[in-house]
């Protein structure tokens, strides 16, 4: 029997936290697995079910004690054009069930060249920066618009069952 503490439930929003974790988009939607802190302390995450693990939220650990998540910068492009042709360009990044961050003057996604070089030719500005991403949930506000694990294990990869997806 492993001596290792469990996370076993989500909160929505950190409170008084003992430690945290740092992970990228592709590694905030998991049910199983052993993660590691920024401290250095292990944890295995088990869960009930597939969950996104929001930035802000905590992980609840069996001894009582909460591990904040914090979104980790990764690299983005950034995607900025005037109103009504950033709304045009919202719906072809969508049609390609794309993730998106969406914000008033700017849409991000992770970096896809080919994406990015159509972008630009319907007239977006691109810029490569490193933040956060936090896309838009998938339909109702849940779940995720596309999975990026590279695993088969449909427990890990809500995708598993789509032979060749890909990024874009």
């Amino acid at each position: 029997m492993s001596d290792t503490p469990r996370a076993t439930a989500l909160a929505a929003e950190a409170t008084v936290h003992a430690d945290m974790i740092t992970l990228p988009y592709h590694d905030r939607y998991r049910r199983r697995c052993r993660l590691v802190t920024d401290s250095g302390a292990e944890v295995i995450l088990d869960l009930a079910e597939l969950t996104e693990l929001r930035d802000g939220a905590a992980l609840i650990v069996d001894d009582g004690r909460q591990i904040a998540i914090v979104a980790a910068e990764e690299p983005l492009a950034e995607i900025r054009a005037e109103a009504a042709a950033l709304a045009r360009l919202a719906w072809h990044i969508g049609n390609r069930h794309t993730p998106c961050q969406i914000a008033a003057d700017r849409i991000l996604i992770q970096r896809d060249h080919v994406l990015e070089d159509m972008l630009r030719g319907l007239g977006a500005t691109i810029t490569h920066i490193e933040a956060p991403f936090q896309p838009e949930g998938g339909a109702y506000g849940m779940g995720r618009t596309h999975g990026h694990s590279h695993s088969h294990d449909p427990h890990e990869d809500p995708n598993a069952h789509i032979h060749g997806h890909d990024h874009g």
